[in-house]
């Protein structure tokens, strides 16, 4: 394990893999470095870049600095950045995509590729939006100690799970994991809230990320993650599309790999 300091003092734990030119993964809600997932990823890509696999602040080994802000997150990725060289390329997973399209456009001088898997923009009409209230739900209900409520809410709001299917996956070990880290997900939740309204964004939002970037889904995930990556990569300076067969949102790594590979190779 390795870190790094954040502007604000904050530790950034991180594990380090490879070779070549380096590569941040930004994972997304309840997701940090020693998730198995996110660790077959790291392994795939390590054969051909150094990839830097960290644990978002608040998370794993990482340290926390009240209060919360977006602006501190990307300075989290600036130092990880910084400690790789001058410039990187970033792959960000779901509300990570978010976060990692928000650094490309603060930090554009320093991300050079920039790889988003299925950020969860709501542009239209076509699925609910988060409710206004959500991130007060997440840390009213935090602060009160019910972290399986926490979990519980972004289950159905954000993710759209029917309730009947919450028993289930309660019984799972999992469900204990995710409680662990439930108290970032109001920090999810101040990422995307901006871009989750079903509202679009407006013209010329995209303009400062001259980063090379690519949007991709998979081809049986909902039809908003679709709609939102051709809109993007549609006003974005350097965007193209790429669509994963027979995946959805939670995409098998073994697929998306080598997608990322080629494109950081490219």
């Amino acid at each position: 394990m390795h870190t790094v300091t954040s502007k604000d003092g904050t530790t950034i734990a991180f594990d380090q893999l490879g070779t070549g030119n380096p590569v941040i993964l930004v994972d997304g809600a309840l997701g940090y470095r020693k998730d198995e997932r996110q660790q077959q990823l790291a392994t795939l890509l390590s054969e051909h870049f150094t990839v830097i696999n960290y644990d978002r602040r608040g998370r794993g080994d990482s340290t926390d600095t009240a209060p919360y802000a977006v602006e501190r997150e990307i300075e989290d990725i600036d130092a990880l950045i910084d400690y790789a060289g001058e410039t990187a390329f970033v792959f960000g997973m779901s509300s990570g995509a978010i976060l990692a399209l928000k650094a490309a456009q603060h930090i554009t001088d320093k991300i050079t590729k920039l790889a988003l898997y299925e950020p969860p923009f709501i542009l239209d009409d076509s699925r609910p939006p988060l409710p206004a209230d959500y991130v007060t739900q997440l840390n009213t209900t935090i602060a009160d100690g019910n972290r399986s409520h926490a979990v519980e809410i972004f289950m159905t709001q954000a993710i759209m799970l029917p309730e009947e299917y919450l028993a289930y996956m309660k019984a799972d070990t999992m469900w204990a994991s995710m409680e662990k880290v439930a108290h970032t997900l109001a920090y999810d939740g101040m990422v995307s809230q901006d871009m989750m309204r079903g509202e679009p964004w407006e013209t010329g939002h995209w303009l400062s990320v001259t980063a090379k970037t690519i949007v991709i889904t998979g081809e049986n995930s909902e039809p908003f993650f679709h709609t939102t990556a051709q809109q993007l990569a549609d006003d974005l300076l350097h965007g193209k599309t790429a669509t994963l067969a027979g995946q959805d949102h939670g995409v098998d790594m073994s697929v998306l790999a080598p997608e990322l590979i080629a494109f950081f190779s490219a």
